[in-house]
């Protein structure tokens, strides 16, 4: 099943989501080298990765909508597609609340507590993308209906079809 929003053949969605998945992990290890060496700098940089994870992620979950919705229903890959969206959104939620608390204290500072949680969101971001891994690899989604070990790149691939 392809992805029903593309940009130069390849599907937005999967592109979208390594850059809050990438903010998060580094907001956990730039927090975490606060908290062991408190370099002030850190606490700062991992408070506004946050904030980049959680526009980066509503705006993929967008796109992942527009995927889900064309899925067709009581199939499998329907399923895990909404069990998929749920982890990451709720994984967004949870670092949208660290990132609140933080936002009122001091210099953005992070707390032992609201380390705790953010790798628990982390962890749930973790299973949402294996999730869409199970999607993508398992079940087909958002793949190119004429994918194969020899397939034309992709702006090759446009160019014959239109014509």
């Amino acid at each position: 099943m392809e992805s029903r929003v593309k940009i130069f053949g390849h599907p937005i969605h999967p592109m979208l989501i390594v850059l809050p998945l990438g903010l998060f992990v580094a907001a956990v290890v730039f927090d975490a080298i606060y908290l062991w060496r408190g370099f002030s700098t850190l606490r700062t940089v991992g408070f506004w990765n946050i904030g980049g994870g959680i526009v980066g992620g509503l705006i993929a979950a967008v796109f992942g909508l527009i995927d889900w919705l064309a899925i067709p229903a009581r199939t499998r890959a329907k399923n895990i597609g909404i069990w998929h969206a749920l982890s990451n959104v709720a994984a967004i939620l949870v670092f949208a609340y660290v990132f609140w608390m933080r936002y009122s204290s001091p210099g953005f500072a992070t707390t032992r507590g609201l380390f705790v949680v953010q790798i628990c969101a982390l962890i749930i971001a973790l299973v949402g993308g294996w999730l869409g891994g199970e999607l993508v690899d398992r079940l087909g989604v958002g793949i190119d209906n004429d994918a194969n070990l020899n397939a034309p790149n992709s702006i090759y691939a446009r160019r014959s079809r239109a014509a």
